[in-house]
């Protein structure tokens, strides 16, 4: 495990520059500037404030630089006054995180127990209903369910808020929202795990013991039926924890995704590098996760 986790380590750190490289140059490249918004902005005002944060150094420098304060987090951000990179993040990061939480929780409680309900009965009705429903899920993008939520439970029945992450009633609506779209996908990689693992010599044993089909399921064949799931829960629970860019934005929500969406349109080089570089490191976080739980599952795996 040491010896696997320290390659894993020695992997990150070049994916970990080429990611924060191409970050830097493709916003430094991009049409416009942190400034170029602002109305009638004198020449001297200009170079005063380009000289403070260092944009009127050479191309070499600013990287350099750059690259220094991903690690630290303490540049300044350029259009939230007296505010780090490094505390931007400490502050809207946990918001994600628990909204990034409750919607796992939700998509694990609906998709798993409806793509094991429909492995158990295949083509049948047990089977065609949860299906047609997450067919449904996959379909419906969040920007769309989102709107729609708030136009029924907060409008029409006044239910919850519409927006904001006040009460722990405003939790409700964007965990609902991520965690449906996502329990689409988790049921139907479960029911496909489940059938191909169903079908293996071992099940099949245990048919003839006179094992009862949900036995089967729950006790045989989920270890091997979530292998497509739990590789799919990589990436997706880091986009989830990290905060849904739309969802952030739909009920105003002040996660570090909105943050991010923020600093793009403003232009604002040290938010766009640190939440960037910030997201690429989890996604390996929850890579390596992954690699780890596929070990725990199939005894086939070594981590080596």
């Amino acid at each position: 495990m040491a010896r696997f986790l320290f390659i894993r380590l020695l992997q990150t750190l070049p994916v970990l520059w080429a990611v924060a490289t191409l970050t830097f140059f493709m916003v430094r490249y991009a049409p416009g500037g942190p400034f170029t918004a602002e109305k009638s902005i004198p020449p001297e005002i200009l170079k005063r404030l380009e000289a403070h944060y260092g944009l009127d150094q050479p191309l070499g420098v600013q990287y350099l630089r750059f690259l220094k304060n991903l690690v630290t987090g303490r540049e300044p951000s350029i259009r939230h006054a007296n505010r780090t990179v490094g505390e931007i993040i400490r502050e809207s990061f946990p918001v994600s995180l628990e909204l990034g939480s409750w919607a796992l929780l939700i998509a694990l409680g609906i998709g798993l127990p409806a793509g094991m309900l429909a492995a158990q009965k295949p083509n049948t009705l047990q089977d065609y209903v949860p299906m047609s429903a997450a067919m449904v899920g996959v379909g419906l993008p969040t920007f769309v369910l989102g709107p729609l939520v708030v136009l029924l439970f907060a409008l029409k029945f006044g239910w919850f808020n519409t927006s904001g992450w006040n009460a722990p009633s405003d939790r409700v609506l964007p965990a609902f929202t991520l965690g449906c779209h996502l329990a689409a996908y988790v049921a139907r990689l479960t029911r496909g795990g489940m059938l191909e693992v169903m079908g293996q010599d071992f099940i099949r044993t245990a048919r003839a013991k006179g094992a009862s089909g949900w036995r089967i399921l729950t006790r045989h064949a989920w270890r091997g039926g979530l292998l497509p799931v739990v590789t799919f829960l990589g990436p997706a629970a880091a986009g989830l924890i990290t905060g849904s860019f739309v969802i952030e934005t739909v009920f105003n929500i002040p996660g570090l995704g909105k943050y991010f969406v923020g600093s793009v349109f403003d232009r604002d080089i040290p938010v766009v590098g640190g939440t960037v570089f910030f997201f690429a490191a989890l996604i390996l976080f929850f890579n390596l996760l992954v690699d780890i739980a596929q070990a725990w599952l199939n005894p086939k795996v070594r981590l080596e």
